[in-house]
């Protein structure tokens, strides 16, 4: 035999090897506490249901799962402290898929690399979004503010929770696909965004149930459409932005999710999407997350990584017509 394919074969016998090693601690993990990261703050409705998720897997894995928050900074805090964990699969990051699929784009230099720094491993829950007005807007379907906007250039705004902000990139989406000229609004929060709207301070925002279901519910604000393939069951009443005449296909949804740092070993990453999966769809937790306004969308980590390219490309093209940028 020659030297080479002795050294190849060497090779091929150290890969199987490591392949088996990996398999191996997957199916001991863990064998002690996992900390997530989160670029949410403590008490916010992502973090809530982080710990109802994270409660149900220490329960399975018999293992504590320690939630570390760190919000700010556009998620940049988190991963970076994330980054600095090792790529054991101990350390877990939690945040907003617009850190992967959006942000890149709005930033002329980042602390980290969407593509080689972070591996996404499954969302856990995300939220189609609703056009949502004012209860005492004059407007009543999504044709009649379409129709509006494009009258009168200008005079319709939508408004937004920050620059460059989900619901300002899938607005901007919405403006360029209706062939319309609105202006923006940001607001720092999401309650003065909902409040403001309820006062016609601005004509129109995506909100969620989450987010604009208790104002929807006291009769302050109403919605005219959803931007989902389907109708929502909890407003059957409320038409896809497709039915209600605006563009064909027109989805806007948001996600949170977990990551990992680059490297973890892949079936451990499979391994915490599985179970992730299996606690998200227990009964009693599903329900509570429908309860709250969230859908349950978890997926297998070479899914996850689809949807994030999938969506990245879209933001992209969002971006770059609308200029939107960060820096």
């Amino acid at each position: 035999m020659s030297m080479k394919k002795l050294f190849f074969k060497i090779l091929c016998l150290f890969a199987v090897q490591g392949f088996m090693l990996e398999a191996v601690h997957a199916q001991i993990y863990p064998s002690r506490s996992v900390r997530i990261v989160t670029s949410f703050s403590a008490g916010s409705g992502p973090d809530a249901m982080l710990r109802m998720v994270s409660d149900k897997l220490a329960k399975l894995w018999g293992q504590p799962v320690i939630i570390d928050n760190r919000p700010g900074a556009s998620g940049f805090i988190a991963i970076s402290e994330a980054r600095r964990s090792g790529v054991d699969g101990y350390t877990l990051l939690h945040m907003d898929g617009l850190n992967l699929t959006a942000i890149p784009h709005m930033y002329k230099k980042l602390p980290y690399n969407a593509e080689t720094d972070i591996e996404p491993i499954s969302p856990i829950h995300g939220s189609y979004f609703f056009v949502t007005v004012s209860a005492d807007s004059p407007w009543n379907s999504m044709t009649d503010l379409i129709k509006a906007a494009k009258s009168d250039p200008g005079a319709i705004s939508y408004g937004s929770w920050q620059i460059g902000s989900v619901a300002h990139l899938f607005s901007a989406a919405l403006e360029a696909g209706t062939g319309t000229k609105m202006m923006h609004v940001p607001y720092k929060e999401n309650s003065q965004l909902y409040t403001g709207v309820a006062r016609q301070e601005v004509t129109w925002a995506f909100g969620s149930i989450a987010s604009a279901g208790p104002l929807v519910k006291a009769g302050r604000l109403k919605f005219l459409a959803i931007a989902g393939p389907a109708r929502e069951s909890a407003y059957p009443q409320v038409p896809t932005v497709a039915e209600a005449g605006g563009p064909a296909g027109f989805e806007a949804r948001g996600w949170v999710g977990l990551f990992a740092p680059k490297g973890v070993p892949m079936p451990i990453a499979e391994k915490i999407s599985a179970d992730l999966t299996r606690v998200v769809n227990e009964p009693e937790l599903k329900a509570k997350m429908t309860e709250l306004g969230y859908d349950p969308m978890p997926s297998k980590p070479a899914e996850t990584r689809a949807l994030v390219a999938t969506q990245s490309k879209e933001f992209k093209v969002v971006v770059t017509r609308s200029a939107i940028t960060l820096d």
